[in-house]
């Protein structure tokens, strides 16, 4: 069995080949609304929203970490977009 990549940065050139329309089907929007739909699919919205965008730093924290959390806030707010737009039916 051969190694899937021969360096840890082979998945780069293989990322630079690939069409980047940056689009999505019509109905993702839809889908993300189903996941979370009901009393359970909130529960999940707030937590990820509280464990995110509720969360502040000190003022020492360390600049990976900064990015860190602005990464899991991007997606955060990305899913609740996607959410909010399934349930107005866009």
């Amino acid at each position: 069995m051969q190694p899937r990549h021969k360096s840890g940065w082979d998945w780069f050139e293989n990322a630079m080949t690939l069409d980047e329309k940056n689009e999505f089907p019509e109905d993702l929007p839809a889908r993300f609304a189903r996941c979370f739909r009901g009393e359970d699919g909130e529960a999940v919205l707030t937590h990820l929203a509280e464990m995110t965008l509720g969360r502040s730093l000190g003022a020492n924290a360390h600049n990976g970490i900064l990015r860190h959390l602005e990464g899991q806030r991007y997606l955060v707010s990305y899913i609740m977009g996607l959410v909010r737009q399934g349930r107005l039916g866009k």
